[in-house]
């Protein structure tokens, strides 16, 4: 559902320097801590040096999960509660995350847990068989997929073309004493099989007298609504109440995100391109953006009050690439006031099921907002502090 958007994107660059591309553990989760004087286990890892008062977590998933996709489905969305082990406040100043088997890894995100409902995590984990639990749309933490548009829970995210993400010296993403994070992986099987063990890496420094401002992830989705093409409707499922029950079957939604996105954004929109306008509730300093679609994406665009004599855009992907979904920095820091409007605009273009293996012998279909890889996004991601 909208609150409960899960994306493979990634908390990157900002400011003048880059920055990031948002039970106890059950057996084979593992932490490590890791210092400039106690190198990281995984030294052989490509890594930025640390800066002082920084040092290394390491967490990695429980030992070789394989996906296990609903029967007609390439798809499974599995959460792991990991304990990172705070026992003061830390703030996240980078991140780095290395998916074990790219080859079946879609996205990551890594998202905290604050003390106060890492109980709520458990019993997620505990009721479900198995290391972790299934959480198409969201962890299913703190209400409606634990997801704040606004500010959302965030730490860090990878997508293809994301790497490690090292934030600029006066910014950090607060973590409490006490706080877990949740890494939600997303796999799909259209191109490999196996396994999957995968790290994150955060690179943390004592919160206590910083003067490091924090560091939010805005959400900004927007509907899809792309028809099938004329002389291609012969499935079934160019039907869209038929497509929007085929969605809700496989990710056991039971309002749609589909539908829910237009209330969110108002109008009707229907075709290849389509947007949604939010207004900002307070003030903020814009340090970089991002965004993400699935693969038949073509062109994404964020606008600060697009439409008006003082619109300026900070987001302008107009070849949209899968493979390449690193944000980008803004070359200078963008002061919003409360009021002021984020335009989040995407392109998506169904011939580009002629081209790519992954429809290989797939009817066409009615595309709307989906969790899978063959369905659909729009998301634009904002990062952002307090002026």
């Amino acid at each position: 559902m909208v609150a409960a958007v899960t994306v493979g994107l990634l908390l990157t660059a900002c400011g003048s320097g880059p920055l990031p591309s948002n039970l106890a553990a059950k057996e084979g989760h593992q932490v490590e801590h890791a210092s400039s004087a106690s190198p990281s286990a995984s030294e052989s890892l490509p890594q930025t040096p640390l800066r002082a008062g920084e040092h290394f977590v390491e967490l990695k998933t429980p030992a070789d999960y394989r996906p296990t996709p609903k029967a007609g489905s390439t798809d499974d969305y599995r959460c792991f509660l990991l304990d990172p082990g705070l026992t003061e406040p830390e703030l996240v100043s980078g991140v780095n995350i290395i998916p074990g088997n790219p080859n079946i890894v879609h996205h990551v995100i890594v998202s905290q847990v604050p003390a106060s409902q890492v109980a709520r995590a458990q019993a997620l984990d505990a009721a479900d068989a198995g290391d972790g639990w299934t959480c198409f749309g969201g962890t299913g933490i703190g209400g409606v997929g634990g997801r704040n548009l606004d500010k959302s829970d965030w730490v860090g995210a990878w997508a293809p073309g994301g790497g490690e993400r090292v934030m600029s010296e006066d910014v950090g993403i607060p973590l409490e004493a006490g706080t877990q994070v949740v890494v939600q992986m997303h796999f799909n099987t259209l191109t490999g099989g196996g396994a999957d063990t995968s790290l994150v890496r955060l690179r943390l420094s004592p919160a206590a007298g910083s003067a490091k401002k924090a560091l939010n992830t805005m959400l900004l989705p927007a509907p899809v609504e792309l028809p099938c093409r004329l002389g291609h409707t012969e499935s079934p499922l160019c039907d869209r109440a038929a497509a929007i029950d085929d969605v809700k079957t496989r990710f056991g939604e039971t309002v749609a995100t589909a539908d829910l996105l237009h209330v969110l954004c108002g109008g009707d929109p229907i075709g290849d391109t389509q947007q949604c306008t939010r207004s900002v509730r307070e003030p903020m300093v814009i340090r970089a953006a991002a965004g993400h679609m699935h693969l038949l994406g073509r062109s994404i665009t964020i606008d600060v009050d697009k439409g008006t004599p003082q619109a300026k855009r900070i987001l302008d992907v107009p070849v949209y690439d899968f493979d390449d979904q690193g944000s980008r920095a803004l070359s200078e820091p963008v002061t919003l006031q409360k009021g002021q409007t984020l335009t989040v605009t995407c392109t998506h273009d169904q011939s580009l099921r002629d081209q790519l293996p992954a429809f290989q012998g797939t009817p066409e279909r009615y595309v709307v907002w989906g969790e899978g890889t063959t369905d659909e996004m729009c998301l634009g991601i904002v990062l952002w502090h307090a002026p």
